[in-house]
């Protein structure tokens, strides 16, 4: 029976997995049309488009159910643009072979011996976000709802941003750091920034010369750490004794988060650490544009009472 409305995109989760179970990795151009047939879509669906006219609206609902499936371990990227179903998705495919909801997989995720990743957002969330998640979208105004629509995008990026990072040599870190300090004004309009030497570095993974002389200067420490290592007190405090004699201040970077030892020693030192954590760093790079970029830009409009007066 074919469907006349489009499928949410969480309705099309479930033959994506059945379209990747083979575990042959295929370029999302590959396996989207190979979901639509597997979703029954009629014709008339497979060309509808979205409002802004520059994607069609299966290949994009598609491409959210992707993006969840991958930020919870289902479906793995080998490659750019490539995908491939992991052990996870195999279960959550036999669990749910006639349909899954986002809070299938969530409470999935609970589950201490699933191989299934709870869904952490990553992104910023504001207060009034929090207090609305639970409202039904059809009592948000439409302005609510795009800005719900924005954040949750956000929330996905950032989870994909910390993968990507995880995912890269440290070299590559330390540089995306020192990018977005420079993006956020800290070398000011004259100065520069440069990543020390990896194999001499005393502890110190950048420097940033906020004046052309660079004698005001931004020291960087950058750990590429995995969701569940945490940035200890010895790793601060071997920051603080690399700064000695250098600078009063400096930035510690971490794709993970901070002990709560850590967290506690800074403010028992002179040298005034500021402690960016895996969360606030991707929200600063999605705020600075520092590994993002725009993809969609949407104007909201109102009567103009001049042109009326």
């Amino acid at each position: 029976m074919l469907m006349t409305e489009m499928p949410t995109w969480e309705w099309f989760m479930t033959p994506t997995l059945r379209v990747l179970s083979d575990g042959v990795v295929r370029h999302w151009r590959e396996f989207q049309p190979l979901v639509a047939d597997a979703a029954k879509l009629t014709p008339e669906q497979k060309t509808e488009m979205l409002p802004s006219g520059n994607q069609l609206k299966y290949q994009n609902r598609i491409g959210w159910g992707v993006s969840f499936l991958t930020n919870v371990g289902a479906l793995e990227r080998p490659k750019r643009g490539h995908y491939q179903i992991t052990e996870a998705g195999k279960e959550l495919l036999a669990r749910f072979p006639n349909g899954v909801l986002e809070r299938d997989i969530k409470a999935l995720g609970a589950d201490s011996n699933s191989p299934i990743r709870i869904y952490q957002s990553t992104g910023p969330r504001t207060k009034a976000s929090q207090e609305t998640v639970e409202v039904e979208e059809s009592s948000l105004t439409p302005i609510e709802q795009v800005q719900s629509g924005i954040e949750r995008i956000h929330e996905e990026v950032a989870t994909e941003l910390l993968e990507r990072l995880r995912g890269k040599e440290p070299g590559f870190f330390e540089h995306a750091v020192v990018d977005l300090l420079l993006a956020m004004g800290y070398g000011g309009t004259t100065g520069a920034g440069s990543v020390t030497q990896l194999s001499n570095d005393g502890g110190i993974d950048g420097v940033i010369d906020q004046d052309i002389l660079g004698l005001n200067r931004v020291y960087i420490q950058a750990k590429r750490y995995a969701e569940g290592n945490a940035v200890g007190r010895p790793d601060l405090q071997a920051f603080v004794g690399a700064l000695a004699g250098k600078a009063d201040s400096g930035v510690f970077i971490t794709t993970s988060h901070f002990s709560e030892h850590a967290s506690r020693y800074v403010h028992t030192v002179p040298t005034r650490i500021i402690l960016i954590d895996g969360k606030r760093l991707t929200s600063l790079m999605i705020r600075y544009g520092v590994g993002v970029q725009v993809k969609e830009t949407y104007k909201v409009v109102e009567i103009d009472e001049d042109f009326f007066a």
